[in-house]
């Protein structure tokens, strides 16, 4: 009978069993080495985007995300309100979050990709989709969360107004010691303001529109400015705003 010759190693081992190994070992090491792959240890960081629901407009969101000890935490902030993440899960590239937001729980269901996250959020009957991307590392969030950083109030801010519904609208500002100028852009056109100052944390300015004065009142909360309104003694509520980076 005639014997199949099978070359082995010096402990024994079949050659082609050696070769097999190999070549499986290879594979894992390249697939563990991929590129991009996101982990629970790399989701920390500051995230900036949209958040829209049907009909709606587009509301600018930030995501300060941190995730240590095996639990994730951090914030959602929005013009409008903030929120505390109380919980959080990541698998196959899919992350899950809870935020608990004036006594009510929303959750936010996103696929991971690079920077990026794109997914849905859901609060009772409220839903509607939501697009982030990193912009800020870790130890940069740390560094401006940090009371120590000043918040400049010159520059742009994206800014909503209660006005029964949001109303997102741009606001400008120029601080030159006590005395601000600049103006606001919206769906409704773009208006100056005549008067404004900056003095003991307090922000007030007047905005003269087509249809009246809009006198406006803040002060800067954790680098968001938060205050009310009176649109010509006819309406009245509260603002919000975040400013936009450079």
């Amino acid at each position: 009978m005639n014997q199949l010759y099978v070359r082995k190693d010096k402990y024994g081992i079949p050659h082609v069993v050696v070769v097999l190994l190999t070549l499986l070992f290879a594979s894992a090491v390249a697939l563990g080495q991929g590129t991009g792959t996101a982990t629970p240890n790399n989701l920390s960081g500051k995230y900036e985007g949209t958040s829209k629901t049907a009909g709606g407009a587009d509301v600018p969101i930030t995501l300060d995300l941190k995730h240590e000890g095996g639990k994730f935490s951090g914030r959602f902030s929005s013009a409008q309100n903030t929120g505390e993440i109380s919980e959080g899960t990541f698998s196959e590239g899919n992350l899950t979050l809870k935020v608990n937001h004036a006594g009510k729980e929303a959750t936010l269901t996103g696929r991971v990709e690079g920077e990026k996250i794109t997914g849905t959020w859901v609060m009772g009957a409220q839903k509607g989709v939501v697009e982030l991307k990193k912009v800020v590392p870790p130890a940069a969030v740390a560094a401006e969360a940090s009371p120590a950083t000043p918040v400049s109030l010159s520059g742009d801010w994206d800014g909503v107004a209660d006005a029964g519904e949001a109303f997102p609208f741009l606001l400008t500002l120029h601080v030159d010691g006590e005395k601000v100028t600049g103006g606001s852009s919206s769906q409704l056109g773009e208006s100056k303001i005549s008067t404004g100052t900056w003095k003991d944390g307090k922000l007030n300015f007047q905005l003269d529109s087509s249809n009246g004065v809009v006198t406006m009142s803040a002060t800067l909360v954790d680098g968001k400015l938060t205050g009310e309104f009176d649109y010509a003694g006819q309406m009245q509520g509260k603002w919000v705003a975040i400013k936009k980076k450079p």
